[in-house]
């Protein structure tokens, strides 16, 4: 079985959002410029988010749907259109990301990807569209951020809380020793939907306290016996795809304070013990890095995008059931 995995989102085709009141009565969410502001759009009971799996296509400047999708047709490119803004009942605001599936030069489908949980029949206002934004949001999303407090094992042994550390700072690699951060994030977010952190719970994979992390991050694991049957020792999972609600689960709910490092290569380090992974710079997250950073690095991190670990990832399938995280810390200690 290859472990190597397409980046997946969960999405909601466009069927199952729909305005309920409004100019466009009846109609699907769609592209910006068909949308209407003040238009009341409502989720359907009969909605699921699907996963669709991705991979970058610099070349022409969009994404490939891949095999392993649960929707859309493999190799038809993918855009970003725009990403909306929505108010609901009680006030509060929330984003989602519109995505067009084309085929041929002509539309195939689009998705929205809600960037909080959307209540089934709940209303919705249309009340924002930004083009220009949509690329930053969504790298966003992608972003491995750990929360405030964790603690980052330094080169000397010491564990040091995430906010404390500085830039150049020698922090101890899996794969490469001792190596300088180059630049440390900061983010204060709403923890609502792909915001919300996934709190891992002392002792659930060896880790020595709570371990609070975005919902994309992946944890780098080591099995002594290949109890997935993966084929390979080393593993790389995406800590949403562990969530089972009682060792592993996500807190959703008030602000998180999100802190990104990033090393001239894409690294392995500790936190709390655990080995979780450094921010990587690929086609998608550099457009949500600081204008003044972006265009410092440039093209020059070769060493983000041909990692051999990045070849660990498994599929959600492999690890999605109730006793994965026993599995996991049973195969790591065996």
């Amino acid at each position: 079985m290859s472990t190597r995995a397409s980046h997946t989102i969960p999405v909601y085709p466009c069927d199952g959002f729909r305005v309920s009141y409004g100019v466009a009565e009846g109609d699907p969410i769609s592209f910006m410029e068909e949308l209407v502001m003040d238009d009341i759009y409502q989720l359907s009971k009969s909605a699921r988010r699907v996963s669709l799996a991705y991979r970058p296509d610099p070349e022409n400047r969009c994404f490939r749907i891949e095999d392993g999708s649960e929707t859309g047709g493999v190799g038809n490119a993918l855009y970003l259109d725009c990403c909306l803004t929505f108010m609901a009942s009680d006030g509060t605001t929330l984003e989602a990301i519109v995505l067009v599936e084309v085929e041929d030069g002509d539309a195939a489908d689009i998705y929205l990807l809600p960037l909080a949980t959307l209540a089934v029949e709940s209303d919705y206002r249309l009340v924002g569209a930004d083009r220009e934004g949509a690329q930053a949001k969504f790298g966003e999303v992608a972003f491995c951020s750990f929360a405030r407090g964790t603690h980052i094992t330094l080169a000397s042994g010491a564990q040091v809380p995430i906010e404390a550390l500085d830039v150049g700072d020698k922090v101890l690699t899996r794969d490469s020793g001792p190596q300088e951060i180059r630049w440390i994030g900061q983010t204060t977010l709403r923890a609502v939907g792909d915001f919300a952190p996934v709190v891992i719970r002392e002792g659930a994979l060896f880790n020595t306290r709570d371990l609070l992390l975005s919902p994309e991050h992946r944890l780098f694991i080591y099995q002594r016996q290949d109890d997935f049957g993966v084929g390979r020792a080393e593993v790389l999972v995406k800590v949403r795809h562990l969530i089972n609600g009682e060792t592993v689960y996500q807190r959703d709910g008030g602000f998180v304070d999100y802190f990104q490092l990033l090393f001239d290569d894409h690294q392995i380090i500790y936190a709390e013990g655990i080995a979780a992974e450094t921010l990587l710079v690929d086609s998608r997250t550099r457009a949500a890095l600081p204008g003044d950073l972006a265009a410092r690095l440039g093209d020059n991190l070769p060493g983000h995008e041909g990692r051999p670990h990045l070849d660990f990832e498994v599929q959600e399938d492999v690890v999605r059931a109730p006793d994965a995280v026993d599995r996991l810390r049973r195969a790591s200690s065996s």
